[in-house]
């Protein structure tokens, strides 16, 4: 009943072929650059449309057809089955029949092993050691079987025993390893802030140097300027222009006009006021280079004070810098606590391991 090829099963096949070819074909025009780039085609996708449609009513003729014979073949399946299961316990009551009557127990040849009666047919007799049935090697067996087990086990603790002792040499080599990168990053850690702090240094020197030969500058430049402002004052109070007679200059016309070609100079009076104003501007000016003079040195300490100041700041930050690197290591080290306990619980679990057969089942499709 098995065997019958309906016509339901041609049809099925050719529909599976037709869609397999119909697939390739597809992949074909997906899969190709050239083609899948090339733009959208109006004619055709009306074509393809024309061409689903009329898949769609074939496939729902096909799919009519193909019901109506799967539920005739469902009927006849199951007057098949039922004559089938009619057929099979007739035979079953006719195997009983005959055991009942030509298969009894007393008729077999082992039915004196198996009689339920034998004890009471031996009547008191003894039976001898080392007659068919008995197992005289038990004892041996039992021993061989007990000693073969304890062999076993002990190599199978031999073997944990080994499997440990390489896991805790590999362990112990990471540990190695782990401190010597730790040990190294350490080393160019505090090489890197040696530098930082040689570098900070020399730029301290270097703006300390420098403050010191502006200020050594602009100190000479004043003290110039001051002796040139004195000479010079000194030279016009005692100039032969300024020590000639003042009357010679005044003019006809009054005491307001002066003789441009007789001027000789200022009067005493004149000359007391032009002093005291040169001297009042001396003091202005000497009082300006004293505060020019206060507010460069407060800028001076100011800078000293931001050198300071990042000084500290880069040692504070050097502390922090370890104190992170010392808490970074720790959570490595439980990381990696955490990664090898992970890494054997997924070594226990896991145990199959993807092959190509698992990697090649995608990417066949172009849907």
């Amino acid at each position: 009943m098995n065997q019958v090829e309906h016509l339901s099963d041609r049809v099925a096949a050719v529909h599976l072929d037709r869609r397999r070819i119909r697939e390739q074909k597809r992949q074909e025009r997906i899969f190709s650059d050239k083609v899948r780039t090339i733009g959208v085609d109006i004619d055709a996708l009306d074509q393809q449309i024309k061409e689903r449609r009329a898949k769609e009513q074939r496939e729902a003729n096909e799919l009519k057809v193909y019901a109506d014979d799967l539920l005739c073949s469902d009927g006849i399946a199951c007057i098949l089955e039922q004559r089938q299961k009619k057929d099979e316990r007739q035979l079953n009551e006719d195997i009983v029949q005959f055991r009942q009557h030509f298969q009894q127990a007393s008729s077999r040849r082992e039915f004196d092993l198996n009689d339920p009666e034998l004890l009471k047919k031996q009547e008191g007799q003894r039976i001898l050691p080392g007659l068919v049935g008995e197992d005289l090697g038990q004892k041996n067996r039992l021993r061989k079987q007990q000693e073969q087990l304890y062999s076993w086990t002990t190599q199978q603790q031999e073997e944990l025993e080994r499997a440990k002792l390489q896991r805790k040499q590999e362990e112990n080599q990471y540990d190695q390893i782990r401190m010597s990168l730790d040990s190294r990053a350490l080393e160019l850690q505090k090489m890197e802030e040696q530098t930082k702090r040689d570098l900070v240094i020399a730029t301290k020197d270097f703006n300390l140097a420098l403050a010191a030969e502006i200020t050594h500058r602009r100190l000479k430049e004043r003290h110039e300027e001051e002796e040139n402002n004195q000479t010079e004052i000194f030279n016009q109070m005692n100039g032969d222009l300024l020590m000639e007679n003042p009357e010679q200059n005044v003019s006809v016309l009054g005491l307001s006009r002066l003789r441009r070609d007789c001027y000789k100079g200022m009067s005493p009076q004149e000359l007391q006021m032009y002093t005291q104003y040169q001297l009042q501007q001396a003091e202005d000016r000497k009082r300006a280079n004293m505060e020019q003079r206060q507010k460069d040195l407060q800028e001076h300490q100011e800078r000293m004070n931001s050198a300071r100041a990042a000084l500290l700041l880069e040692r504070q930050q050097a502390r922090i810098n370890k104190e992170l690197r010392r808490a970074m290591d720790n959570a490595n080290s439980q990381l990696a606590q955490v990664h090898d306990a992970r890494k054997k619980h997924l070594q226990d679990v896991y145990t199959n391991i993807p092959d190509e057969r698992y990697y090649s089942q995608f990417n066949t499709s172009s849907r």
